[in-house]
């Protein structure tokens, strides 16, 4: 048993925290010489709730502390283990990988950004200890082993796309709750597929009770015919109308979870936070939520029945193969193990490249994303030409990647053809033998010949039918890429429901990081109720990100931010933000009717309530002008209306939601002069009572708050009225002078 002395003092106080059966177990657990190199604490469980746990590094393995079983895993150092960091604005995800892919991970805040990287610093130390050969490098990013030539490992490279049926299974999980109907679907496929078998069958006694003795003059069973061909057209028909119900069937299924997983995927959309959209493109987003699911639909709806079906005929037809004459069955299925190789050694390269295709595809609806709304922007600069280019580059890159994948089918699908083909003439040759050794029967061939025929074009189906499968698959991974995601800010595990808040704002020593990047510095802030406040400073200065940390679309680093006395992550984030509103330097207005717009984040006001928020906002007059007044459609972005007026709805919009805390982001600096006088008028209505944080570049909008704050590089260097801070003469001083001297030259 090794003694306490392999534990350093400083983890010995952290395990202290865990209780007995955490220490004692980590004691049994190491080697008795075994050194224990760095440990980190997660804060975070897989739901993002608050759960710290401990990993512990040492020269030989990784041990983590399981909390619900009470006892500690542990995974050896061996060549194939990479362990690495990945951070986001206030969420990080610590990943142990071998070389089957993730095998643990534990999630933490940014409060804990410290203690991952020097884990994983230390891990990188050991791993360059071992690697004394030269024959492997070590991953700049995360430590693991590299192969010669790669410049990330396979973990820190983009990922590759799952098997094809480790892709597509994981949509069981929208399949599920339709399970009975599918099994009728199921049901439906396997009786038209029996019910085509029989036609085959029924040629056997045509040929050798009545083609061939009639042929041959011999006695010939003429009055079997009609029932010989009344049973083919009978089955023919089944067989139709069982393939229409279950195409119907399946068609409606397909469709309907292709409907969930597109409201699943916008849904899950919705609910991450601000730094996964900061680093997504906007077409890309839209090209998996629309044509990744309609692909998926498009699979299951066609190409998934026919594959059900093709595996059914198969495995029927080759049961009757079998049972009418296993040595011609055997023969029959020749080809069999020779397409199952090629379709293995082919469809991983297809899935990578229908992954690339995908990849390509988005960043040509990117492209769109970006024009389409900024259209007035390229004519403005008389960017056309540049922009078709651009497009054409981006569609020249799908159609490379698609022509890399449309040379591997050329090959692929003939040589499926030509097996098949070769396996039809061994059985012409190997039957006619047995014929001339009266062994088998025309009639028995016959059949043969028909069942095999049809057993090797499912086959050429299927081979084509994997094309299909692939580009579903990379579709499927690329929508589970989004599901996958947690968001960043967590929801709390014991919340505190806030009602409607009073809005004191109590910021105690709060820091943040955008990656490696600290913007805020330990910044202590008291905002009484009804408080109006204003921020100032240069760009970068953090002014923005302690606004959004206020929002809490995202999460500090450390120090905390109270409302009302109480850590605003453990309110509930709807809850809390619904007591918020905010006015923008740019407002947003969704395409749709001035009323809605206003309604927005109250969309069962009443006509009287939205007309009443647009008077106090100074918006009534110059909506009544409109031809429609409040059913006047805005347009996309609200591009039929002028700044001011757009900012004008904005703060009716906010006027509303009646908020208790509100965020002015710069919400006059875009108009001139009478504009804003005009929308002062309307903040001065919003702002009464309320709980105020103004960001503001113009200096003289902050003249009626209580205090203001100067910013400058994530600290807060001045605090006090204007006169007091003119007083001061230092750098709000300097801010306001330069804006006078800016207003006297007339810019």
């Amino acid at each position: 048993m090794p003694t306490p002395a392999n534990i350093p003092e400083a983890l010995s106080a952290i395990l202290a925290r865990y209780g007995n059966a955490c220490s004692e177990g980590l004691l049994a657990s190491i080697a008795s010489a075994e050194k224990l190199e760095a440990w980190f604490e997660p804060n975070l469980d897989d739901r993002l709730r608050f759960e710290s746990t401990l990993v512990v590094l040492s020269q030989q393995a990784l041990y983590a502390w399981d909390k619900p079983t009470s006892q500690w895993k542990r995974w050896s150092l061996s060549p194939s283990v990479s362990l690495r960091k990945v951070d986001r604005a206030g969420l990080g995800v610590l990943e142990l990988f071998d070389d089957q892919g993730l095998i643990a991970h534990w999630r933490y805040t940014a409060a804990q950004l410290n203690g991952a990287a020097s884990i994983v610093t230390e891990f990188q130390k050991i791993r360059s200890g071992e690697d004394d050969s030269g024959a492997a490098s070590i991953c700049p990013s995360c430590g693991g082993p590299m192969q010669d030539g790669q410049v990330l490992c396979s973990n820190c490279a983009p990922t590759a796309v799952p098997s094809t049926s480790r892709s597509l299974m994981r949509l069981t999980r929208f399949a599920r709750p339709r399970a009975l109907i599918i099994a009728v679907g199921f049901a439906l496929t396997v009786l038209s597929t029996t019910a085509a078998m029989i036609p085959p069958l029924l040629t056997k006694p045509l040929m050798d009770y009545v083609l061939i003795p009639h042929q041959s003059n011999l006695p010939a069973r003429f009055d079997l015919v009609p029932w010989l061909l009344g049973g083919m057209l009978l089955a023919a028909l089944l067989s139709w109308a069982l393939s229409w119900a279950k195409t119907y069937v399946m068609a409606t299924i397909s469709e309907r979870i292709s409907a969930d997983l597109r409201n699943a995927t916008y849904g899950h959309l919705q609910k991450l936070s601000l730094e996964f959209f900061g680093g997504k493109r906007t077409g890309d987003l839209i090209s998996r939520v629309s044509d990744d699911t309609q692909r998926i639909c498009d699979f299951l709806s066609i190409h998934a029945v026919d594959f059900a079906t093709d595996i059914i005929m198969i495995v029927i037809t080759a049961a009757l193969l079998i049972w009418l004459d296993p040595t011609m069955a055997l023969v029959g299925l020749l080809p069999f193990p020779f397409i199952a190789w090629i379709v293995a050694r082919v469809q991983a390269r297809m899935r990578a490249g229908f992954a690339r295709g995908s990849s390509a595809w988005a960043e040509m609806v990117n492209v769109l994303a970006d024009t389409i709304p900024g259209i007035r922007v390229v004519k403005a600069f008389a960017q056309e030409n540049r922009e078709v280019a651009r497009f054409q580059q981006r569609n020249d890159h799908v159609l490379h990647a698609n022509d890399r994948v449309n040379r591997l089918w050329a090959a692929f699908a003939p040589i499926i053809t030509l097996l098949t083909d070769i396996g039809l003439l061994i059985i012409y040759g190997f039957g006619a033998y047995q014929i001339s050794r009266n062994r088998l029967s025309v009639g028995d061939l016959s059949v043969f010949l028909m069942w095999v025929s049809r057993l090797y074009l499912r086959l050429d189906d299927m081979s084509r039918l994997l094309a299909n499968a692939q580009r579903t698959a990379a579709a499927t991974h690329r929508i589970f890429e989004i599901l996958d995601r947690v968001p960043s800010v967590a929801e709390p595990t014991s919340p505190v429901h806030p009602g409607r808040v009073q809005g004191r704002i109590e910021i105690q020593k709060i820091t943040f990081s955008y990656g490696a990047r600290q913007v805020i510095h330990d910044v202590n802030l008291v905002i009484e109720p009804g408080e109006m406040i204003g921020l100032v400073g240069p760009s970068g200065a953090g002014k923005s990100t302690l606004v959004n940390l206020v929002c809490r679309f995202y999460d500090v680093a450390s120090g905390s931010i109270q409302v009302d006395g109480v850590d605003i992550r453990q309110y509930p984030i709807s809850e809390y933000r619904s007591n918020i509103g905010i006015v923008l330097q740019e407002p947003f207005l969704f395409f749709g009717s001035i009323a809605e717009n206003i309604a927005y984040g109250r969309p069962n006001a009443t006509r009287d309530q939205i007309i009443a928020a647009a008077r106090a906002a100074k918006a009534h007059d110059f909506i009544l002008k409109l031809t429609d007044g409040y059913d006047s459609l805005v347009g996309e972005r609200g591009q039929s209306l002028s700044g001011g007026e757009r900012q004008r709805i904005s703060i009716a919009r906010a006027l509303l939601t009646d908020p208790r805390i509100l965020i002015l982001d710069e919400a006059t600096s875009a108009v001139d002069t009478e504009t804003e006088r005009e929308i002062q008028e309307a903040l001065d209505v919003l702002v009464q009572g309320r709980t105020t944080i103004a960001i503001a570049h113009r200096i003289s909008t902050l003249r009626k708050a209580n205090r203001i704050i100067v910013l400058e590089k994530g600290r807060v260097t001045e605090i006090g009225n204007h006169e007091e801070l003119l007083a001061k003469k230092g750098t709000y001083y300097r801010l306001n002078q330069a804006q006078k001297q800016l207003a006297d030259a007339g810019v």
